[in-house]
């Protein structure tokens, strides 16, 4: 039996409250989801590594290296790796969707 495929069409997918997100996939206790915000997050460090990809708008990524706050702007397109231990937080500049691969329960 195969699995049902998806097509998401990210552009029209829009929260009811920032960091609202659309489950596409778990593949063994990693998940891929689309999230809409136009609001930050909160500074987190997770348990694995992260991939966030900038799928529409620009968003900020601060992160901590070295104990100092470093701020990257983040156009469609980029993706910011977040290895285990990283300290960062997102601040979207305006409305932005974001596909966020992580192990399964990350904050």
């Amino acid at each position: 039996m195969t699995a049902p495929m998806k097509i998401i069409r990210s552009r029209e997918f829009t929260g009811d409250r920032p960091w609202a997100a659309l489950d596409i996939a778990n593949m063994n206790g990693t998940t891929t989801r689309l999230h809409w915000t136009d609001q930050p997050y909160k500074w987190h460090t997770n348990e694995g590594e992260e991939v966030f990809a900038v799928l529409d708008g620009r968003v900020q990524m601060h992160y901590r290296e070295n104990g100092q706050e470093e701020i990257a702007t983040l156009e469609a397109g980029d993706v910011f790796f977040a290895g285990v231990g990283c300290e960062h937080v997102a601040h979207p500049l305006g409305a932005a969707r974001i596909l966020v691969v992580e192990r399964e329960g990350s904050v």
